[in-house]
């Protein structure tokens, strides 16, 4: 039986950034529970867990001198530093889901989504929040950050916005329903797409 997406013997790699609060983990999960052949990228960070993180399924927490011997040896794809702390996508790891047929979304930094672009073969997706007042709102809503880091966290986000233009696809997040059409219309359309 035909199917939409997961037809290809070698997946692709979709990135997708957008500020803290947007929703860009939601939507990535929201594709990953539909497609049995999209998978997440998970990350290294040299962060302390928060409440409710899986280690393994949020993310790999690993100390700091364990990150840095990763970036001498090669070991990712991208790494960005942010807010004082060390994200990094492991090379290995994207490869093989890809060799497994599998489409490897990363969810990332625009740190990193530039480190990648020109460089690596990816599709490249920006996630906006309709205004800084919502994303305001979102991130106060979510209480997982104190007030000055919010507003840290703000300010970077205009910078993070100043570089949408830099990406294949923008996508407002306004609506979580009608954002996630968007991005799995993109994810089916760049399969369907004669490379």
């Amino acid at each position: 039986m035909m199917q939409v997406l997961g037809g290809l013997q070698k997946g692709l790699v979709f990135v997708i950034s957008a500020p803290a609060g947007t929703g860009k983990t939601t939507l990535t999960r929201m594709l990953c529970q539909e497609f049995a052949c999209v998978t997440e990228s998970i990350s290294y960070t040299t962060r302390s867990i928060r409440s409710g993180e899986v280690p393994g399924n949020d993310y790999y927490f690993i100390p700091q001198e364990e990150f840095k011997k990763k970036i001498m040896e090669g070991e990712f794809l991208e790494y960005a530093q942010v807010f004082s702390h060390y994200y990094g996508t492991s090379k290995i790891q994207v490869e093989a889901e890809q060799k497994r047929g599998k489409h490897v979304v990363l969810v990332i930094d625009t740190q990193g989504a530039l480190q990648l672009m020109g460089t690596y073969p990816a599709v490249f997706i920006f996630i906006k929040p309709p205004s800084i007042n919502e994303l305001r709102r979102r991130l106060v809503a979510r209480k997982s950050d104190a007030l000055d880091a919010i507003e840290q966290r703000l300010s970077w986000a205009e910078k993070e916005m100043s570089l949408a233009n830099r990406y294949d696809y923008t996508i407002v997040n306004q609506d979580l329903d009608i954002a996630y059409s968007v991005l799995r219309s993109i994810l089916i359309a760049e399969e369907h797409k004669n490379h």
